[in-house]
């Protein structure tokens, strides 16, 4: 795992973590990340501070960091063996399901920021992942 400080077009700076350094590259250019404050997809890196903890305030040790992504990875896990992977087809399933022109079924896949936006705006039921999820194909 990696930790970056991000920024938004609105200057907003927030904390994110990747799996490796080459993740944030790939979902910044795939337009998967945005800022969590306003919802800026224009982001970039900030400059970061080194960590340095204090007495009293070291913060979380990294097990128990590493304890809480293993549990949140676990019941995402849970919660995703009864949905249904349909990729990248996902915004287009969404919008028929909710129009009622495909039966309701709990699915999950692939949205651009835009196109997540998109489906809210027509008032489409969605929710990101706290985790990202990789294909079938490939291992989570």
């Amino acid at each position: 795992m990696i930790v970056f400080d991000l920024r938004c077009g609105a200057g907003h700076v927030f904390e994110a973590w990747f799996a490796k350094g080459s993740a944030y590259d790939e979902q910044r250019a795939a337009g998967q990340i945005a800022c969590p404050l306003c919802g800026d997809g224009v982001i970039e890196k900030a400059a970061m501070a080194p960590a340095v903890p204090t007495k009293g305030n070291a913060g979380p040790p990294p097990a128990a960091v590493k304890a809480f992504i293993a549990e949140l990875a676990a019941k995402q896990a849970k919660a995703l063996e009864t949905s249904t992977w349909v990729g990248s087809a996902f915004p287009a399933k969404a919008r028929a399901m909710h129009a009622g022109d495909e039966a309701h079924a709990t699915i999950h896949g692939q949205a651009t920021l835009a196109e997540a936006r998109a489906l809210a705006d027509e008032g489409v039921p969605v929710a990101a992942l706290p985790l990202p999820v990789a294909p079938p194909e490939a291992k989570n």
